[in-house]
Formats: C-alpha cells, structure tokens, sequence
C-alpha cells in the first residue's frame, strides 16, 4: 500500500513577516558592529570542506547565506536608505551563488587566510572564488578585490 504524502513530517508554512524582520535586523546590528564586509561567492557550500571554511570566520564575524532580497533590504538598495556608507553597493553584488561575510578581521588577514583556504581546496581538487568587498566606515571608501583561488 502506498504512503500518504499527507503523512509527511517538516515545515508546512512558510516562516513569518517576524523572521524576515529578525535577519534584517541582525543584518543591520553586524553592519553597525563590525568594520569590514565581504561579499564572496561558492560552489556546492553544503560540503563538508565548505563547513570547516565556514567554521574557520564564524568566530571573527557572521555568515549570512540565502535570503538574499532580505539582506538587500538589511543593507539598504540605495544611497538614501543605506545604514554606513557605501554598504549598498554590496547589496548590488548580492545575486547567485554568494553570500555575505561580516567581520573586523582586515583584508590582508583574510587574504593570508584566503591563501590557506586555497592550498586547502587545491589539495581536494576544489575551485572557490571570493568577491571580496571592504567596506570601511572610518575611511568611507569601497574597495572591491576579486581573488582567483
């Protein structure tokens, strides 16, 4: 006798207006909290290599992945409704396969760290790029880097 598709168990409705609001306004607190944005893009990020990459920046900042057109609205999408300065061109950079990485850790340390990752994924045969974009409030400047791994 077959199954029911009624029997099955998980989510059945969709997650509310509040959970929307929550990302939003954790976009908005890390954006306050921390100095520098990256916006970088991957293949397959449910491997278990990706996971370790992941847990390697997890202390130093915060992944946002998927929700894209939430965090959009987090960072604002345009120069008038923008919470620091200049973040609004990372949400321009926000389509595909990519996510957002929030930390304090400066580009050159995460260059060293991007070099580690590399030699990591060349080892497993893997390719990863990274569109990397600092935003820096004290400066008020945008610095767009794009690293070939």
């Amino acid at each position: 006798m077959p199954k029911l598709k009624r029997d099955k168990s998980g989510q059945r409705t969709k997650e509310g207006k509040e959970h929307k609001e929550s990302i939003v306004n954790g976009v908005t607190e890390a954006v306050e909290k921390y100095n520098y944005a990256y916006v970088f893009s991957f293949e397959n990020m449910r491997n278990i290599k990706s996971n370790e990459i992941k847990q390697q920046f997890r202390h130093t900042g915060r992944f946002l992945l998927g929700l894209k057109k939430v965090i959009k609205v987090g960072l604002g999408g345009s120069a008038s409704d923008e919470i620091c300065p200049a973040i609004f061109t990372a949400s321009k950079l926000l389509h595909g396969d990519v996510g957002l990485l929030i930390m304090d850790m400066p580009k050159e340390e995460v260059e060293k760290h991007c070099r580690l990752i590399k030699m990591f994924l060349l080892h497993h045969h893997k390719k990863l790029m990274l569109f990397i974009l600092q935003v820096k409030r004290e400066l008020r400047e945008l610095l767009i880097l794009l690293l070939m791994l």
